[in-house]
This record gives structure tokens, C-alpha cells and sequence, in this order.
């Protein structure tokens, strides 16, 4: 169960009972989806709270599906995860889960007919029930690329896991958590619609990255920032071949180099 953070026993328990219908839902055609949405929905104890919740009744949320609105509101129980009296670990995930739902929340707000919402809901799902149980532990910091998405950004991959290898998740969980996602969303729209629609993703990444490092660099000595330097520079040679330079998404396996 959620732990006290979060204030009332049934949002506690809500979420459990939820996660299979959450994430079983589908991108489809427009008129589809929305209908589909409040069906699953309505018949949820996660949609009662989150009807009731003044922050799904504000204006912001109006012009929102049934569905956003339910994604938005465990987005909203992800918030005691991120606090500082939480590991890294535990911060990382939960910003790492906030992303995922982002994206599926854009993918349902486009009416979007591909798997990439979908994927993104997957992504979330073990992430949510392992901060729910407190086994966070369990969940590796290095995760695959999805089918939807591809190895683009070298550079930047190689940055992401030296980092994480390094303990770099204590220096900076969000912008790490961010900067991964990006990526993959990056990629994902640059399979499917060219490097006009990734190139913002990619910048996004890069700041994150950027902002990362700088961190990791300010909180540790000169010894350790060197050995960073050296451990980028060898991911950097094992990913630059896998560069997806074709511009097809076929996902990628990685491996930690410790």
C-alpha cells in the first residue's frame, strides 16, 4: 500500500485494484477511445476519487478525457515518492513514471493510433506497483529500448548510463528520469515523422543530461569526475554502432558496462 504521504486509506487502495484496467486500455480512433475511457473508467474506484479530487475538477483538466483525468491523478500520487526524505532510487522511479504517463497522456490527447501510448502505459505499470510494494530495489537502473522507439544520440545514451552506473541517480534522479524518456520519446517521433518532430525532445534530453552531470560533478572530486569522463567515453564506443541512422525503431537491448 501506499505509505502515509499519501492521506487517504482509499486512495491507498485504489490504485492496486486499478493498475490491470488502467493499463489495459487501448489508443483506438478517436470516437473509440473516449468511449472506451469513461466506460473503464466509470466502473473504477481510482475514477470515483479522481472525479471528486479538485485538482481533476479544475479548469485546466475541463477539456481532458476521462482517461487523462485518471492518468493525471496517479501522476498526482507520485508526488510523496519525489519528496527528499525518499531514496534516489525511489525519486528516480517515481519522476520515471510521471514521464511515462506524460507521454501516454499526449499520445490519448493526440488521438494517436500507435502502440507508443500504449508501450508508454507498460513502461509505467511495474514502476507504480514496485513503489507501491516498496521494491523499488528490484528494478534495474539500466532499461531497454522499446520497439516503438531506437538508439539515436550516442552521446547522450552514453552520458545517461555512466552516470547511472556512477551513482549518478543521487545527484540528480529528475532530470536523469527525464532525460531517459525524452529520449525514447525522441526517437519514436523521429521513426515516424522525421527529426523535426524529435529535435525538441532531443534538446529536452540534452538539458536534462547537461544539468545531470553538472551535479554529479559539483558533489563529487576530481578523481571520481574523471573516471565519469572515461566510463561515458566507453559507452560512447559501444552505442555508436547501434546508432539507428536508417531511422527505424526496432528497440535496442543495453547493458551495463559494470
Amino acid at each position: 500500500m501506499f505509505d502515509s504521504a499519501i492521506k487517504a486509506a482509499h486512495i491507498k487502495r485504489s490504485l492496486c485494484v486499478t493498475l490491470p484496467a488502467l493499463f489495459s486500455l487501448t489508443f483506438m480512433q478517436p470516437a473509440i477511445a473516449e468511449s472506451e475511457s469513461i466506460q473503464i473508467a466509470n466502473s473504477t474506484s481510482m475514477a470515483e476519487y479522481c472525479r471528486d479530487d479538485s485538482q481533476a475538477q479544475a479548469h485546466s483538466y475541463r477539456y481532458q478525457s476521462e482517461q487523462q483525468r485518471l492518468l493525471n491523478c496517479i501522476v498526482a500520487q507520485l508526488k510523496p515518492y519525489q519528496q527528499k526524505d525518499k531514496t534516489a532510487a525511489q525519486q528516480y522511479f517515481a519522476y520515471k513514471a510521471q514521464a511515462w504517463l506524460n507521454y501516454a497522456i499526449h499520445q490519448d490527447s493526440m488521438n494517436s493510433r500507435s502502440s507508443a501510448g500504449q508501450v508508454a502505459l507498460e513502461m509505467a505499470e511495474p514502476i507504480l506497483q514496485a513503489l507501491d510494494g516498496d521494491t523499488v530495489k528490484d528494478l534495474s537502473l539500466h532499461q531497454d529500448i522499446p520497439t516503438t522507439s531506437a538508439l539515436m544520440r550516442p552521446d547522450l545514451w552514453a552520458t545517461l548510463s555512466a552516470l547511472k552506473d556512477d551513482d549518478g541517480i543521487k545527484s540528480a534522479p529528475r532530470e536523469m528520469a527525464f532525460s531517459e524518456v525524452a529520449l525514447i520519446w525522441a526517437a519514436t517521433n523521429q521513426c515516424a515523422r522525421g527529426w523535426r518532430e524529435s529535435s525538441m525532445h532531443f534538446r529536452m534530453a540534452d538539458r536534462w543530461l547537461e544539468q545531470a552531470r553538472e551535479a554529479y560533478v559539483n558533489t563529487n572530486d576530481s578523481q571520481t569526475n574523471v573516471a565519469l569522463e572515461k566510463s561515458i567515453a566507453n559507452y560512447y564506443k559501444q552505442y555508436a554502432p547501434l546508432d539507428a541512422s536508417d531511422d527505424i525503431c526496432r528497440g535496442q537491448v543495453l547493458t551495463s558496462n559494470r
